[in-house]
């Protein structure tokens, strides 16, 4: 009997001209919990969905509990033992916990008849075993981010899985939540499962991970346990470069761009001011629910504000809705990309060039100056260093790092006056968050007014000039970034 639950040896996967995955291994043994890391791009999802069967490899072999395949279907993967728990969780929202949680077991058993009563005792056996309280009444859809992932979790279980592979579990938890996850995850080792845990967020790969695997172009890079790692090693063998976060210091200051005064949204957040000047990057800080995604929102007109004053180079502005803001010169980089920042099955050049058609449209006729549009774009492309194999292809190929590169050219492409980032690097690798913010520290040098809205400490001291913290729709607080450091302003967001 293997001393592994999981191997994969020499599996390579090609789409096209592209090399997906070359001559990859990976080993997983029962109870350990292994990072799987890379920059985006890398192979860590095509990896993923081949241990899942949803791809086919083109060579190699997948060993588990000492069993050989050369490739696997979903259904054979399930049976196996193995559950992805994906970054949207793929729960109804509009059935209850203990419909979701039996939902998968049903399916898979082939349970021919609909069984409230069943669904009922299934999960809340499941549920009792982690300990972790669950109303299995409650709608999914009034849950909460952590709530949700607990869910996945019961579901899993209650397929017995053996291996569950965890893809960016805490990027949209809270601090609270993300503990009783670490809690969680003990547990499930406790019982012998295991785990492959994908994450960007390198502290959160040390504390959770036995052992890491990192991948880079499709290849592997080095595997071995996490004593023999620290983030700066992750880093390197992640890029092939050394990774260095350096604090952001403008030259000078200009003139005050944008300023906001009392602003106010009943029940979210009320007597915000602050300004912003030519020059500086500045940052907005708080924990999830402290308001601020929605006082992003409401100064690019998405939500309408109940009271307060927006100036741009000291005129009044009056927005309702998004295209006053764009109208304005105000651009909005959304916290999730997928479904508020890109159309992902589109082009990428149509995604690019959504903000600016009317600019190459105003003639007589309304006809689309094709060539300088795509001029344009491409210009954006050549700025941004997007990686992509053609500007006709979807977003949806790229990578998450280029995927927020092309949410970011939109924006530029429209010659923004101020340009809001709501958490502008969440889900994307060391090396594309290094490249993203030496680009808002150059567009701030340029003068553009620069807003970066993240609960991403490091990067909120690597990026910004000056930090606003932000606590139950109100801020607490306004330092110079250089007075900061991150055990000072986690403190300070504890305190909050």
């Amino acid at each position: 009997m293997s001393e592994y639950f999981l191997e994969i040896r020499g599996v390579s996967k090609s789409f096209q001209a592209v090399r997906a995955l070359d001559q990859v291994d990976l080993r997983v043994k029962p109870g350990e919990s292994k990072c799987l890391a890379g920059e985006n791009g890398c192979g860590k999802s095509t990896l993923i969905k081949i241990i899942s069967g949803v791809y086919t490899p083109d060579c190699g072999e997948i060993v588990i509990k000492g069993k050989s395949y050369t490739s696997l279907t979903p259904t054979q993967s399930i049976a196996a033992g193995i559950q992805v728990i994906y970054q949207d969780f793929s729960l109804f929202p509009n059935l209850t916990v203990a419909e979701n949680i039996a939902m998968e077991y049903n399916l898979f058993h082939k349970k021919r008849t609909v069984s409230k009563k069943r669904d009922r005792e299934l999960a809340k056996r499941v549920v009792d075993e982690i300990g972790v309280p669950l109303d299995l009444d409650a709608e999914v859809k009034s849950l909460s981010v952590g709530e949700k992932q607990v869910v996945a979790i019961c579901r899993a279980l209650l397929l017995e899985a053996e291996l569950i592979i965890m893809d960016e579990p805490t990027t949209a938890l809270t601090a609270k939540e993300v503990a009783a996850l670490y809690k969680i995850i003990e547990g499930l080792k406790a019982r012998g499962i295991a785990l492959i845990f994908v994450s960007h967020k390198l502290d959160e790969v040390l504390k959770v991970a036995e052992s890491l695997c990192i991948l880079r172009d499709g290849k592997n890079v080095i595997d071995g346990p996490k004593e023999d790692f620290d983030k700066a090693k992750i880093s390197y063998y992640m890029t092939g470069r050394d990774v260095v976060f350096t604090p952001f210091q403008p030259k000078e200051l200009g003139e005050t761009i944008f300023q906001a005064e009392g602003l106010r949204l009943a029940g979210t957040f009320s007597d915000i001011s602050f300004s912003l000047r030519r020059g500086e990057v500045l940052g907005i800080t708080g924990l999830l629910g402290s308001g601020r995604t929605e006082l992003a929102e409401a100064i690019f007109g998405l939500r309408p504000l109940d009271g307060g004053k927006l100036t741009l180079f000291g005129e009044e502005l009056h927005l309702k809705g998004g295209d006053s803001a764009v109208n304005a010169g105000i651009g909005y980089l959304p916290e999730d990309r997928l479904t508020q920042g890109l159309f992902l099955n589109v082009e990428i050049e149509r995604n690019i060039s959504a903000g600016i058609i009317r600019k190459f449209s105003q003639n007589p006729l309304g006809i689309i100056d094709k060539a300088g549009l795509h001029r344009e774009v491409a210009a954006q492309v050549e700025a941004l260093q997007i990686k992509l194999g053609d500007l006709q292809d979807p977003v949806s190929s790229l990578s998450g790092g280029n995927q927020q590169r092309v949410v970011l050219a939109k924006w530029l492409a429209i010659g923004p006056k101020v340009l809001l980032l709501n958490c502008p690097t969440v889900g994307v690798d060391v090396g594309s968050k290094q490249n993203i913010h030496e680009t808002i520290k150059t567009l701030a040098g340029e003068g553009i007014g620069m807003i970066v809205i993240s609960d991403d400490l490091p990067e909120i001291l690597s990026v910004c000039s000056r930090v606003l913290v932000m606590n139950k729709g109100r801020f607490t607080g306004e330092y110079g970034a250089c007075d900061l450091d991150e055990e000072t302003l986690q403190g300070m967001l504890a305190k909050a």
